[in-house]
């Protein structure tokens, strides 16, 4: 009987979904290609100091929020001598190592952008899909049995100006932060950042040492994790086990809300810097910083809940 062809997988995207998904496709004995609108793989964490068109950017500085025992791949251990919280280059490095180990750059399509992809007419019985690819200015139709989407969702800045009314009049310059790269443009200069997102919080504390001042918008406040736990451990290894799910699978939420709670404004009282939530810590993503409490305290970042373009 003659043996039948693998199937042909096509990948969109070569940064930690897709590597992962290219790698688990060669184990089943399937036939992937990835393709890779940029020159590299890396995708969100590859640092770029111009941001391309369609792809997530990250300013210099970023550091993973995930300690690396909890982030790396299941069948490729992040070296020993990797901090456990990553800098952005070195979670490259981890990718770039991860990719030679499993001989994954020969099944990348690189400088390759994905134009539509749509079912064939006989769909039905085939389950087949037509994927239609750039390069060098040339389209290129191929047929594949399936599709895996690892594009990410951080490739579009969010920025609604007309929630800002005044900022026409505004004399000052406004950016996402998806432009911002480095503090030294901000060098004594008054900077609002508006959210307290992960990104938010970063960029306030890095501005805070170079800015003239810094002050932090938030409408509803945040809660705010650290990355470094009791005994020094990193707090998602420490905090995110079977033991501490089963434990919260017992009790219900409030009271897990409400320990939860008591633990973060142990470390800092959210009311007294003006950071605290109207949601509960569980309802919504929370933040990780370890040094904003210290910024506060030491007048170089500002937390206001109502701020407006008067009043900097």
């Amino acid at each position: 009987m003659r043996d039948m062809a693998p199937q042909r997988v096509a990948i969109i995207g070569a940064g930690a979904s897709g590597l992962c998904a290219l790698k688990c496709c060669l184990d089943e004995g399937l036939e992937p290609t990835c393709f890779e609108r940029s020159k590299d793989i890396g995708g969100l964490w590859r640092f770029e100091e111009n941001p391309e068109d369609g792809r997530a950017s990250i300013y210099r500085s970023v550091i993973i929020n995930t300690s690396k025992e909890m982030m790396c791949f299941s069948d490729f251990p992040i070296p020993e001598d990797f901090p456990n919280y990553m800098h952005n280059s070195k979670i490259m490095e981890y990718f770039r190592m991860y990719a030679q180990h499993f001989d994954l750059l020969r099944h990348i399509r690189f400088r390759t952008s994905v134009c539509r992809v749509s079912k064939r007419p006989d769909f039905a019985t085939t389950g087949q899909w037509e994927v239609v690819t750039e390069s060098e200015g040339k389209q290129e139709a191929a047929v594949f049995d399936a599709v895996l989407v690892c594009s990410g969702h951080h490739t579009d800045a969010h920025l609604p100006l007309n929630t800002f009314p005044g900022l026409e009049k505004f004399e000052g310059s406004y950016l996402h932060s998806r432009d911002y790269k480095s503090p030294q443009p901000f060098s004594g200069k008054r900077v609002v950042v508006v959210g307290t997102g992960n990104s938010g919080i970063d960029i306030a504390v890095e501005l805070s040492h170079t800015a003239k001042q810094v002050f932090l918008s938030t409408k509803r406040g945040t809660w705010v994790l650290h990355r470094v736990a009791d005994r020094g451990y990193p707090f998602d290894f420490s905090y995110l086990n079977r033991f501490s799910h089963f434990r919260t699978s017992l009790l219900p939420q409030n009271i897990t809300n409400f320990f939860m709670e008591r633990k973060m404004n142990a470390r800092f009282d959210h009311r007294l810097y003006g950071l605290k939530p109207q949601h509960r810590i569980f309802d919504q993503h929370p933040t990780v910083n370890d040094d904003l409490p210290n910024r506060i305290i030491s007048g170089r970042d500002t937390a206001s809940p109502s701020l407006s373009s008067r009043s900097v």
